[in-house]
């Protein structure tokens, strides 16, 4: 029998497929049953993103719900939980989420021709000025690249540590339980085996390893 359910929410322009390793991983070295979620990244409103996950959630009808989300897919996850709380207990992992901001997708927005492509929900969520806290009765995990692999960079000109899409500093989140630093990128997080083994770790005990 799985150890619980966890629902994995991909990040822009991605469908899910990406995350075959990560689940993989997750089944394999902690018995979770891991159910990707896909949705329209660019076309849809968080709230239609939202409205969906909640139908597919209770689908699942989960005794014990984990949710992980890489990138966009921890905002998804942060806004379905405001809106729909009455969930089945669990953790949560973000994995390079842009939880307070995105000097990516801020540079682009700059740009007339790149707009189109940023999406809906990254719109919503990124370009507009939110104070965003951690509030959830459940244990929050984050974990951060320090590895600058991709466009990103280029675009948002790090000063700091990033994954090349996203600074450490954006994925700190006020109110989550525990904060760690991987040197992976962007992407190249969903293939680490230290980021499975830590986002199982923390799904499992409430605490990341390298603590």
């Amino acid at each position: 029998m799985a150890e619980a359910d966890v629902v994995y929410v991909h990040g822009l322009w991605l469908t899910g497929r990406e995350s075959l390793v990560l689940r993989r991983r997750l089944e394999r070295d902690f018995g979770f049953k891991v159910h990707p979620f896909r949705y329209r990244t660019v076309s849809a409103t968080m709230s239609d993103v939202t409205e969906r996950l909640a139908a597919f959630v209770r689908e699942l009808n989960p005794a014990t719900l984990h949710l992980v989300g890489h990138s966009l897919g921890g905002l998804v996850i942060y806004r379905f939980l405001e809106q729909f709380p009455q969930q089945a207990p669990g953790r949560v992992v973000f994995l390079g989420t842009p939880a307070v901001a995105s000097r990516a997708v801020a540079n682009m927005a700059r740009l007339r021709w790149a707009m189109p492509l940023v999406g809906k929900c990254v719109a919503e969520e990124l370009l507009t000025h939110r104070e965003r806290r951690w509030v959830m009765p459940r244990e929050l995990g984050i974990i951060a690249g320090t590895r600058r692999m991709g466009l990103g960079q280029f675009i948002a000109r790090f000063d700091e540590d990033s994954d090349g899409s996203i600074s450490v500093s954006e994925t700190r989140l006020p109110g989550a339980t525990d904060h760690v630093t991987l040197p992976v990128s962007h992407m190249g997080m969903l293939l680490s085996a230290k980021t499975a083994q830590e986002t199982g770790t923390f799904l499992k005990y409430g605490r990341f390893s390298l603590k």
